[in-house]
């Protein structure tokens, strides 16, 4: 007998109001905003050496609070994370048919900044547990060509840094951390962004703290700071004046971080503590709600490292359960109203797509219309074949559950909501299956189909 009809099937909800939207800007930030509006400064940067090559008064103190509080000798400010790696890729001297080790379940710039300079996309598989990269992929993937490994610390999690920092020693690689999704996360004792030889984090909307848009790169090493300060404000207008310089990829963009947007970074960087111990308790209620359910694995933490929690990962065994992991996010969203917030659905499924499924790598053309670079190194052909990185397959197209109600304002009332939710699902999946032809099978519903289904 059902003891709660679920709501796929015309059952009432779990929840009948929407989850509280997002609410991350206060006074602070706004007083910041008002005070620089009223300096009539918006941006300090000049693209000429002297003393404003390196920006503005709220730049520098931005920069200074977080390396001062992580101990990281050098941060560089800039208009966003995609420009970071850009020039990051640029200062650590990636050349034209140099191959760098990269994950396949990241945002597309973790990997497309490798082809701005030339650089061939190399993709190594992912752990099963941790969805960061597998440090037997790494090197089953290196040759005489690799030059770099770039690191995804992903939904807030940390990479095997031991053994990553190990391969790149015995290798002579350079290692960047991409910890867009990590900031203020800790592996054995020690920040992530400057494990490696360099790293850094995103300021975009939907990350921990923002500035609407923005990122930072941190990094220990002298040479690699000055040339991603360099790249950020037209490099080639600063090394005249300093023969002394390698000018190797300094051509400089413009991925300047203004007085504004420093400003807000400000206030925002001041309540990070605050915010990662709120997503830990959160993400600490789920797993406690979930931890014995049938069919859904909840996520580890690796041992000796702090989680910041951007997405909470579940893995869903669909063997277990009986229907398709898409129907089961249907009936998991049913149990919310439509929309759940104006950014959200409760629960999704896949994460991105694997990077290398996209055309440029299916199709070889990145710069220009011959297939640069990855005609670079022939008669070597590249390919990216189906199969090339099961785990992360598996992950996108049969197990990982994801969700976002881990962030301000949200209360361990919302996550016990979520949590009876998923149950209520669990426990009614005979039920659906009887009910509702399952013709979902493998495919992946995103947040859109959900959103529009439900």
């Amino acid at each position: 007998m059902i003891k709660q009809q679920p709501a796929i099937l015309g059952g009432q909800a779990v929840r009948r109001t929407p989850i509280p939207a997002r609410k991350c800007i206060g006074e602070e930030e706004k007083s910041a905003v008002i005070d620089t509006l009223d300096s009539q400064i918006l941006s300090g940067f000049l693209a000429s050496p002297g003393k404003y090559f390196n920006g503005g008064k709220k730049v520098h103190e931005f920069e200074k609070k977080w390396s001062e509080e992580y101990g990281f000798k050098h941060a560089i400010s800039v208009n966003s994370w995609t420009s970071g790696l850009m020039s990051i890729v640029g200062a650590i001297g990636i050349d034209p048919g140099d191959e760098v080790i990269c994950s396949p379940y990241t945002m597309s710039a973790s990997a497309t900044c490798v082809l701005f300079y030339g650089g061939i996309p190399i993709f190594a598989d992912i752990e099963k547990d941790t969805y960061c990269l597998d440090p037997k992929s790494i090197e089953d993937n290196i040759t005489e060509r690799t030059k770099a490994i770039i690191i995804v610390h992903l939904f807030g999690g940390t990479a095997d840094m031991d053994r990553v920092m190990d391969i790149a020693e015995r290798h002579n690689l350079i290692v960047v951390e991409d910890a867009a999704q990590a900031p203020g996360v800790y592996y054995d004792g020690k920040p992530v962004g400057t494990i490696g030889h360099i790293g850094g984090f995103s300021l975009n909307y939907h990350k921990h703290i923002h500035a609407g848009e923005g990122g930072l790169i941190v990094t220990n090493d002298d040479n690699l700071a000055l040339r991603c300060q360099l790249i950020r404000n037209h490099g080639e207008n600063y090394v005249d004046a300093h023969p002394d310089i390698s000018i190797n990829s300094t051509i400089g963009g413009n991925y300047r971080f203004s007085e504004l947007h420093a400003a807000i970074a400000i206030e925002q960087f001041k309540k990070l503590p605050g915010i990662i111990k709120r997503r830990n308790k959160l993400a600490l209620r789920l797993s406690y709600r979930l931890s014995n359910v049938r069919g859904i694995k909840t996520p580890v933490v690796r041992k000796n490292s702090t989680h910041a929690w951007y997405f909470y990962p579940i893995q869903y065994d669909e063997e277990k359960l009986g229907i398709s992991r898409s129907l089961f996010v249907e009936a998991v969203n049913a149990e919310f109203p439509s929309p759940c917030t104006v950014e959200d659905v409760a629960l999704t499924q896949g994460y991105v797509y694997p990077l290398y499924k996209s055309r440029i790598y299916q199709e070889r053309i990145a710069i220009g219309s011959n297939g640069f670079p990855f005609n670079i190194n022939n008669p070597i052909v590249y390919k990216y074949p189906d199969g090339l990185c099961p785990t992360t397959e598996r992950m996108y197209s049969k197990t990982l559950l994801l969700t976002s109600l881990i962030r301000d304002p949200l209360t361990e009332k919302d996550i016990d909501d979520l949590a009876d939710a998923i149950i209520k699902v669990v426990n009614n999946v005979d039920y659906i299956k009887r009910k509702i032809p399952d013709k979902n099978g493998d495919k992946v519903i995103t947040t859109v189909d959900i959103a529009s289904r439900t």
